[in-house]
């Protein structure tokens, strides 16, 4: 279910019915007052979130984030020139050969929200093209290489001050 002021709507918990109801004629039902909590996602533009890659197509990929699939559009997914293998269902960087599939893990930044009314529901938009961002892989990968420049000019400055 898709609320305008809760969001998503993912799962009904801590539930209490009153025992004392009523029942209103020509109507088969008992209705009682409850008191519950919702756990609900409520996208915000500039969040951070983590999901998976649920589909690929030739114009981006389908990200689930939450109870919704967002759109990481071909676009928004790296500084790379961007070719769609409809064979294997891969998105490949040109120049950097990285590859997104399905089942991949990404971290993506949300940008552009359209929460649906009466029944639809919504479209979410998304960017990859920011540091740390991007396949989950990607992003170690970048640290790793941050790590091993740090660790590098660290060993020159030691070695410059001992002489």
């Amino acid at each position: 279910m898709m609320d305008e002021e809760l969001g998503y709507v993912i799962a009904v918990t801590d539930a209490k019915v009153s025992p004392v109801g009523k029942i209103i004629p020509g109507d088969g039902a008992a209705y009682h007052k409850v008191n519950f909590s919702l756990l609900t996602f409520y996208p915000r533009i500039q969040e951070i979130v983590e999901g998976e890659v649920v589909e690929i197509a030739d114009f981006g990929a389908f990200v689930r984030i939450g109870p919704i699939d967002a759109l990481l559009h071909v676009s928004q997914l790296m500084d790379d020139f961007i070719s769609y293998d409809e064979k294997q269902g891969v998105l490949i960087g040109k120049e950097t050969r990285r590859k997104l599939t399905s089942g991949d893990q990404v971290r993506v930044r949300i940008t552009a929200v359209s929460l649906g009314r009466s029944g639809s529901s919504g479209k979410i938009g998304v960017t990859a093209r920011q540091p740390f961002l991007g396949k989950l892989q990607w992003i170690e990968q970048e640290v790793q290489k941050i790590k091993e420049a740090v660790e590098k000019e660290t060993a020159k400055k030691e070695e410059t001050a001992q002489k």
